[in-house]
Formats: C-alpha cells, sequence, structure tokens
C-alpha cells in the first residue's frame, strides 16, 4: 500500500475517526464532569518525512503521548497537542487551583497520561471494533519537546523516512476552550492493506451486499 488513498478510503478512515472521537468525549466528559465535545475536521495521509510540517514546524514544542498497537494490525500511534493546549487540559483533570501550576510537573504529567491514554485507548478501541481486527495496546508514554525530537524518537525503528502516517485531525472543545490535535496512526508493513480491507475499500471501492471489490 502506497501513500495514496483516494476520497472513499479517506471517508472510511475518517468516520472511524469519528468513532474513536466519539467515544473519547464521552469518557472524558465522565472523567472530567464537564460536557467535552471532540470532532474529526480532516484525515489525510502523509510520508513520516512531511509530518512536522503539519504541526507547525520540526521546532514546534509539542506534548506527545504515543503507544505501540499488537495483533491483527501492528501500528504506532502518537497523540500530539501543543503544550498551552496540554496544560489546560491537565489543569481540568486536576481540578484544584492551588495545584494549578503552567509548568509541566510530575502532577500535570500524570494527569496527561491518563487523559492520554483515553485518546489513545478510545482510538485502538474503534479502529478495532469497527474493523473486527483483534488490535491491543501498550501502556501509553509521554514525551514533551519539539516535534522533530518526538518522531525522531518515537517512530525511529520504523526505518527510512519513506514510512507513511494515516495522520487524523481532531478538535476538542471543554469550557469553551477549543484544542487541536493531530493524531498519528503508523502501521507496520501490510498493516494499513489489512485495515483497508477489514473497512471493505482496500480497493477503492465500498463492499456492496451481493456484489464483490475487483481483486488486485
Amino acid at each position: 500500500m502506497n501513500g495514496n488513498l483516494n476520497p472513499l478510503q479517506l471517508d472510511a478512515m475518517r468516520e472511524v475517526g469519528n468513532i474513536g472521537a466519539g467515544h473519547a468525549a464521552t469518557v472524558l466528559s465522565q472523567l472530567l464532569d464537564k460536557r467535552v465535545l471532540m470532532s474529526v475536521p480532516e484525515v489525510s495521509i502523509l510520508p513520516l518525512a512531511e509530518a512536522c510540517d503539519v504541526v507547525g514546524g520540526a521546532e514546534q514544542p509539542m506534548v506527545g503521548v504515543y503507544l505501540r498497537v499488537f495483533g491483527g494490525a501492528p501500528s504506532k500511534i502518537l497523540y500530539l497537542f501543543p503544550e498551552d493546549n496540554a496544560l489546560f487540559v491537565a489543569n481540568l483533570l486536576i481540578n484544584d487551583p492551588e495545584k494549578c501550576r503552567n509548568i509541566l510537573g510530575e502532577l500535570e504529567i500524570s494527569a496527561l497520561k491518563e487523559i492520554g491514554n483515553i485518546l489513545t485507548g478510545a482510538y485502538v478501541y474503534a479502529f478495532s471494533n469497527f474493523t473486527g481486527i483483534d488490535m491491543f495496546s501498550s501502556v501509553p508514554a509521554l514525551a514533551f519537546d519539539m516535534v522533530g525530537a518526538i518522531l525522531n524518537t518515537v517512530l525511529s525503528d520504523l526505518g527510512e523516512m519513506g514510512d507513511y502516517a494515516v495522520i487524523i485531525e481532531t478538535k476538542l472543545t471543554a469550557c469553551d476552550e477549543s484544542i487541536d490535535g493531530h493524531f498519528f496512526l503508523v502501521p507496520d508493513h501490510g498493516s494499513l492493506s489489512t485495515i483497508l480491507e477489514a473497512l471493505g475499500v482496500k480497493n477503492g471501492c465500498q463492499k456492496q451486499s451481493g456484489s464483490e471489490c475487483p481483486k488486485s
């Protein structure tokens, strides 16, 4: 599978992304005891070499939550969002004015790991549930650094930078604050084809009852 997804395939990925976003918003609303909305305005697929440009450049400071996905479609998942947004979300969970600070200390990092676990877990669940592929994830880790450094660290074992990432842009809204994030799904070799086939759009057409897509 190369880096070119047609509109039908992107729509299928966007649909799964919206399911994951909806699940994440529900769990976060319960955890924070606040109304949380989450949507997926855009889905794209790009070479990893161009991934930094999507989030503002390699030197842009970001918080990243990342994990490994095992099972029928092994992949890596990385969720990136800006430092100020990360602090806002962390303080929502801490919910104690005396403890809230504008730095990423132990308390804030612990809160972000919990929230990151919910966000990334929701997407793993959505992909697994929607495709029927068994997928389970490692415990999420958190990094705070420039985007280029995070990508180099998290994705370093993927080989050449010719590998592709499915990038799901997300918009999370809580307490009238809008938070833009980027969810990176970096499939291992062959995993993207497995996911698309399970979605019924591997060859660029949607399977219908009583009909088949052309064989590749």
